[in-house]
């Protein structure tokens, strides 16, 4: 009998006689090992009857079309043709697979997944900054997607998980022995954008704050002032990013966000500001304009680090998918990490996993030459990919340079094109996959050169954020004169800053 007409015959008897349903259900035992060391490993699980309904388990912590187990789970399901994808993290191989359970049958499968590489071995341990899920699934989610460092956001707008609560004697927690989590990070998301607030004291009441009023700079400001906060411009779209940028005040910025999914992308800016449709089209269109941004920031003198967030909880990825690698050697502590990424020694990935050195030098560092020589820069790389990587890219200065296939690669032993430098500038390496319903890629953290002491300033770019805050200004519109004037003050100040940036240029 075909799985479509047991699933016929399983409603009938629902039906006619319950009792009798009862009996028809099956039971599939997962077990999820290490393929090599045969260990049993926490990881999430998608699992899909026919007709491509999510089977939900109860207990266990359940998001979208996903759910994460310590390795071992048990399943009542009814009769009739599942599938299944299981995963931990980008740096297993993704096992897919299939089952047909057979009315009361059981069945037991050992599910070995494949490490294509350790990069905490590697001293590169990996974040999430956009964590909305409960707290108390969150150690078993870390596990499961062999994630090492996990803020988790418990205070927005004007929610707070905390109220009525105790909050816990620790904010910051260890778990299983290795990785951190911190429960106490907050996020202000209103008609400008999204502001994180991570490694946070306490919380900060913002519950006053409405869509436009007050100003975000009017929370940021005396958050900024507690000693180890970092905050992170959660998209580079966001209509208030040169504010952000203007005010000094931000630590990093959400190259991949969580518009970059498992398996689709968001085909807009939300509520920031809007692409050009005809030069960034497509699914890829969102990414690759967020990566504008970002590197006009870059072209401004400003050096700031890329970071990565899923909003798992809040959008349909998993915890994990966008992910930040930050390099801390044989130094990985919460403190460590924070530092490090702030530095910039980072790569941001939703997909390939990337090793890069320049000169043996981490991505972060900023080479150096008096003015008149050249700086000779030889980039490396070692890769691990799931998916196909369609190409290696150098970027300089925001274009790119070098476009490297993957076979010539792997004829190259690891080493990229030389990239010389005769002025000062910045340059990043970055590995885009083929799949045609996301955009799924890996960036290193950009490496800086200073020739003759001078970062080097582009006149465009900078014109870009003046222009930016500009139309940013004519859509601030308050009934209150009082309230529109002490919003509209910050960006006065802002553009009196980029102006003065765009005078200090020194290039095109």
């Amino acid at each position: 009998m075909s799985g479509k007409r047991w699933m016929c015959w399983g409603l009938l008897v629902a039906l006619l006689c319950p009792e009798l349903a009862v009996a028809q259900i099956g039971v599939i035992d997962f077990q999820i090992v290490d393929s090599d060391s045969k260990e049993q490993i926490p990881a999430r699980i998608h699992l899909w009857d026919s007709k491509g309904k999510v089977i939900r388990p109860p207990a266990l912590p359940f998001w979208h079309d996903h759910f994460v187990c310590n390795g071992k789970v048990r399943l009542r399901v009814p009769p009739g043709d599942y599938r299944f994808e299981i995963e931990r993290g980008p740096e297993y191989r993704i096992h897919y697979g299939n089952f047909r359970m057979l009315p009361g049958a059981r069945e037991a499968k050992v599910i070995p997944l494949k490490r294509i590489l350790d990069m905490s071995e590697k001293g590169w341990y990996a974040g999430d900054l956009n964590i909305h899920r409960p707290v108390k699934d969150v150690p078993l989610l870390m596990q499961a997607e062999d994630l090492y460092v996990a803020p988790v956001i418990t205070w927005w707008n004007k929610q707070n998980l905390w109220s009525g609560l105790d909050l816990p004697d620790e904010s910051l927690q260890l778990v299983d022995g290795k990785r951190w989590m911190h429960v106490l990070s907050g996020e202000d998301e209103r008609d400008g954008g999204a502001l994180l607030y991570h490694n946070m004291p306490e919380i900060f009441d913002i519950t006053a704050g409405e869509k436009t009023f007050p100003s975000s700079m009017e929370y940021l400001i005396p958050i900024r002032r507690m000693p180890g906060v970092h905050v992170d411009i959660e998209k580079p779209f966001w209509w208030d990013t040169p504010l952000w940028i203007a005010s000094g005040m931000v630590d990093s910025i959400g190259l991949l966000n969580n518009h970059m999914q498992r398996s689709k992308v968001l085909p807009n800016e939300a509520w920031g500001k809007p692409r050009d449709a005809r030069r960034f089209p497509g699914v890829h269109g969102n990414g690759k304009w967020s990566q504008e941004i970002y590197y006009q920031i870059l072209n401004t003198g400003h050096r700031i680090a890329p970071s990565a967030g899923s909003a798992s909880g809040v959008l349909d990825n998993p915890v994990g998918y966008n992910r930040v690698y930050v390099h801390c050697g044989d130094d990985f502590n919460w403190n460590s990490w924070w530092k490090n990424l702030k530095a910039g020694k980072v790569v941001v990935t939703n997909g390939p996993i990337m090793r890069p050195l320049v000169n043996g030098q981490l991505p972060g560092h900023v080479f150096e030459a008096p003015a008149g020589e050249t700086l000779s820069l030889q980039p490396t790389l070692n890769l691990a990919i799931q998916d196909k990587v369609e190409y290696l890219e150098i970027v300089r200065d925001g274009l790119v340079i070098e476009n490297v296939p993957l076979d010539e690669y792997a004829k190259m032993g690891g080493r990229l094109p030389k990239v010389e430098f005769k002025e000062s500038g910045w340059m990043l390496i970055r590995a885009v996959t083929n799949n045609p319903k996301t955009y799924r890629l890996a960036s290193s953290g950009p490496y800086y050169v200073e020739i003759g002491g001078a970062r080097r300033i582009s006149k465009a770019s900078t014109q870009f954020f003046i222009d930016w805050l500009k139309e940013r200004q004519q859509k601030v519109m308050l009934e209150d004169p009082t309230q529109q004037q002490a919003v509209l003050r910050y960006y006065v100040g802002a553009q009196k800053y980029w102006e003065a940036v765009i005078k200090a240029a020194n290039a095109d």
